[in-house]
């Protein structure tokens, strides 16, 4: 390559780095975000030309980790790093209300289709202990009836074994 083609090269990426270099404290003192694309077309450059300038490209990150400049409201300043925490806050309380708002309408679903069953008449009647009490009732009396047909049975058996004793008694006398 002749000299003063290398020359005047190097004097053009000498002015491009001068350009990001200046971009970048533009952006940081005006408070506009800080990107590797925004940098870029402030400077009049490619990304390309960050990328291949390893320094350059560490300058724009750095930068766009700082904390923006100080407004002229006096709120304090905001980095990126305390965006993303409340970013990612912001999605972990989403995801809390979506299962919240998912549990709540199940339980609503669930509360109207018994709601819906009860009132069409398919549904189990509203005295549920009631008729709870009234088959323990029934159960009780059902026991006591059983007892009672062992007994009668039990009478039944002796007063049969009776009657063959008498017959046979009766029986042996003619």
């Amino acid at each position: 390559m002749i000299p003063a083609m290398r020359d005047g090269r190097q004097a053009d990426t000498e002015r491009r780095r001068q350009r990001v270099a200046t971009a970048v404290k533009t952006a940081a003192r005006n408070g506009t975000p800080i990107s590797v694309s925004a940098i870029a077309r402030q400077a009049g450059v490619d990304r390309s030309f960050l990328y291949r300038h390893r320094d350059l490209l560490e300058i724009v990150h750095a930068a766009e980790l700082e904390p923006a400049a100080q407004d002229p409201a006096g709120t304090a300043p905001v980095s990126r790093a305390s965006l993303q925490a409340d970013l990612a806050n912001a999605h972990a309380r989403n995801t809390r209300l979506a299962a919240r708002v998912q549990q709540l309408e199940k339980r609503l679903s669930e509360l109207l289709g018994a709601q819906a069953w009860q009132e069409s008449g398919l549904g189990a009647p509203a005295d549920i202990d009631e008729l709870q009490r009234k088959i323990a009732r029934l159960e009780q009396e059902n026991i006591g009836l059983i007892a009672q047909v062992e007994e009668m049975r039990s009478d039944l058996d002796a007063a049969r074994e009776a009657n063959r004793d008498l017959t046979r008694a009766l029986n042996q006398r003619t």
